[in-house]
This record gives C-alpha cells, sequence and structure tokens, in this order.
C-alpha cells in the first residue's frame, strides 16, 4: 500500500455559502417559482416565491427567492418590507436600486388595489365596514393622513377625499376642508378616518377635540358627522362605539 494517510489528510474541505448555494439551473423545473405558479397558482407560493417571480434571475451564488429570502427576514416579514424605504431596500445583498423599485411599484400596486375595492358605490353599515377597507390602505402609513367618507342619506359612499398629511392636530385642521367635498356633492353625513403612526389607535385628547369641533360644524352645516375612526397597525377605533354622541340631537 502507499503511504499512510492521515485523518485529517481525508477531511473534506469547508463548503462556503456561495457554493452552498443552488443555482436555479440545479433546481427540479417543476419546483421553480415561476414553473410552479402557472401549474397551481399564485396563492400556493410563499411570499419569497412571489419575490422570485418578480425579480426573475438570481445574482452570483444566490437565487432571487433566497435574496427575497433574506429581504424579508432582515425587515421581518411582509409589512416590513412593504414599509422600507429605498435606502434600506438597497442595503440589502443582492437587491440594489432597480429591485428596490420592482417592490415599491408591486406594494403600491396592492395599495391601489384596496383602495379601489370593491368596484363602485359601495354602503356603509357599521364602523367595521369603513375599518376593513382603511386598515390595509393606512394601518402602516409612517405619516398621519386625515380622510374623508362622503355619503349620501342612504349611506352608500359618494367620494373619498385625503385632506391632510403630516401632523393631523385641531389646531392645525380647517373644519371647513372636511366638509368641502360633502357641501359640493349636497352630501347628508360624513366620517372621518385618520390613523396613528405610533401603532395604537387609542383616542387622543386632540382626537376627541377634532371630533367635537367637526360634529359642531357639521350641524351648522346640514351634515351628519357619523363617525370617528382611528386606524394604526392592524386595528380601528370607532369613536361611535367609544360612547362618542354622534347622533343629530333632536
Amino acid at each position: 500500500m502507499g503511504a499512510n494517510r492521515t485523518f485529517r489528510d481525508t477531511a473534506p474541505h469547508p463548503i462556503r455559502a456561495a457554493e452552498w448555494a443552488m443555482p436555479a439551473s440545479a433546481i427540479e423545473a417543476s419546483e421553480r417559482p415561476r414553473e410552479r405558479l402557472a401549474a397551481h397558482g399564485a396563492g400556493a407560493l410563499s411570499a419569497a416565491e412571489l419575490i422570485g417571480v418578480l425579480w426573475g434571475t438570481g445574482t452570483r451564488g444566490a437565487t432571487a427567492v433566497d435574496a427575497a429570502t433574506d429581504a424579508l427576514r432582515r425587515h421581518e416579514g411582509l409589512v416590513g418590507l412593504a414599509r422600507a424605504t429605498d435606502v434600506e431596500l438597497e442595503a440589502v445583498p443582492g437587491v440594489g436600486p432597480v429591485r428596490a423599485a420592482q417592490l415599491a411599484a408591486a406594494f403600491e400596486l396592492g395599495r391601489r388595489v384596496v383602495a379601489d375595492w370593491p368596484q363602485g358605490r359601495w354602503t356603509v353599515r357599521s364602523p367595521r365596514d369603513i375599518g376593513e377597507r382603511f386598515v390595509p390602505q393606512m394601518g402602516f402609513l409612517e405619516r398621519e393622513e386625515l380622510r374623508v367618507v362622503v355619503m349620501n342619506t342612504r349611506n352608500v359612499v359618494l367620494r373619498m377625499v385625503t385632506v391632510y398629511q403630516g401632523n393631523v392636530s385641531s389646531s392645525l385642521v380647517r373644519i371647513a376642508e372636511l366638509f368641502r367635498d360633502a357641501v359640493r356633492l349636497n352630501a347628508s353625513g360624513l366620517i372621518l378616518v385618520h390613523n396613528h403612526p405610533s401603532g395604537d389607535p387609542t383616542p387622543s385628547p386632540d382626537d376627541l377635540r377634532l371630533t367635537a369641533e367637526a360634529l359642531a360644524a357639521g350641524r351648522l352645516l346640514d351634515v351628519q358627522v357619523l363617525d370617528h375612526l382611528i386606524v394604526a397597525g392592524s386595528e380601528f377605533v370607532s369613536l361611535r362605539d367609544r360612547g362618542v354622541a354622534f347622533d343629530r340631537p333632536s
């Protein structure tokens, strides 16, 4: 036999991460995200796989799904990824400005789908009808927005308008702006909706003051203020449900 060989001589070399990553060409065709989407529909894919389809090809040593998985991990899921800035996204290895722009466009399309659903006019029957619509739109915004939902006598929504962006405070909001579209449309009522970027939907004293001022103005203009919803994260609070008297006095 030849020269003696030690155990150390036969030990495998450490595998580098880049060598461990499986190239896209090595994945069975039926298991690639794009093929799985075509065969089973988008609902069968994970968030990372859907982003991988959006991004297309991978980078050196990693697939597009690998890069998407890393991005989701760094931002603690889809919600965090949707809130990330371009700079934060581009800092993720394998993303860069083009993929960051693709993600931003995809998330914005999703928001617009929610904003446009259901198509046509819709009826408000309870605070939940408003909450379920506006939580996806406003729950994770990083700055405050105040929106007005304008309705007719049957509580059919005629228009939804954003009247303020930034600091929504009773000392800064011009109450007349809240009623501008309602007066133009000869509407009978409206609902106020605004968000708390802090993630806590608990009404503040300033929220209550703004509500009181809007109620007083609505009685003068003959436009009922039916509710004021505060949205934060995945939750909402209805001031009407909290006992604030929104009904017109007899």
